[in-house]
């Protein structure tokens, strides 16, 4: 059985196996790191793109999938059909990307990666029968994370396009949207936003729960603590009929000076303080 070596990063290695691919992929046991890097790679991704099916341990997929920038363009892959999540009930001694060409043993020492490949047809054709198997068999994967296009189409038609401008230029700047300090959530990325555009807190947290960020209630949750942490005030606006509505506003100074591609590290400077 002959083996090469493909790539030293694990980016070249699954652009590699995708490229080279007619059909399908299967991803078996992949490490977080290479879960990020297959859906970055995805929505970058020049051609056309693969069906991946991903077969990997529950606990890193929520944990991957907590940060909202990698779940939201996961669930992009997901509705155009080009990614399959699925959980491994049992391990793998290295991680796999498996065709009906080629198998790889993706192998890690240290900091370096190295995919070892083989196309033997025997083996491969025994690996690809037996690990489609185990992937029709597994359970899928629940990513209740909305498809980042949609929440961008949905907030410029309800919120207004300078909301949405804003929002991308929110999220670009950021690494990671965790909000357990290493990021701020979606959530509160949505409040500080609409608070920039004079926003109701009605209406963002309508549009909120409407395309599946999260429930009215957690919008009027994080709008308490934000607006107790001076992040954001309200105002009250009088309706014809009932309660009157609030109004978000930024807050402190310093968020009225940063632009929208600055409103987070200012928010989250404030936070950590």
């Amino acid at each position: 059985m002959s083996s090469n070596l493909l790539g030293e990063e694990i980016e070249d290695i699954l652009r590699k196996s995708i490229e080279d691919a007619e059909d399908e992929v299967l991803f078996v046991g992949p490490s977080a790191a290479a879960v990020e890097a297959l859906i970055e790679l995805g929505t970058e991704f020049d051609g056309e793109f693969p069906t991946v099916k991903l077969l990997a341990d529950e606990r890193m997929l929520k944990d991957v999938m907590d940060d909202f920038l990698v779940a939201s363009n996961a669930a992009d892959l997901v509705e155009a059909g080009s990614l399959e999540l699925r959980t491994l009930a049992d391990g793998v001694d290295n991680a796999l990307l498996v065709t009906e060409e080629r198998t790889i043993a993706v192998v890690t020492a240290g900091d370096a990666v190295a995919g070892l490949s083989t196309d033997d047809e025997s083996f491969v054709g025994q690996a690809y029968e037996d690990y489609s198997a185990r992937f029709e068999a597994a359970e899928a994967f629940n990513l209740r994370t909305p498809a980042i296009s949609r929440v961008r189409e949905t907030m410029a038609d309800d919120i207004g396009d300078q909301s949405r401008t804003d929002f991308d230029a929110v999220l670009d700047s950021l690494e990671t949207a965790r909000g357990d300090g290493d990021g701020l959530d979606e959530v509160t990325i949505s409040l500080l936003v609409a608070a920039k555009n004079d926003v109701l807190l009605y209406d963002i947290s309508k549009w909120g729960e409407d395309v599946g960020i999260a429930s009215k209630a957690t919008f009027s949750r994080t709008k308490t603590r934000l607006e107790e942490l001076g992040l954001i005030d309200t105002e009250k606006v009088p309706i014809d009929v009932g309660r009157p509505r609030l109004r978000l506003k930024l807050g402190d100074e310093r968020l009225h000076d940063a632009d929208a591609a600055e409103l987070a590290s200012v928010a989250q400077s404030m936070l950590a303080s």
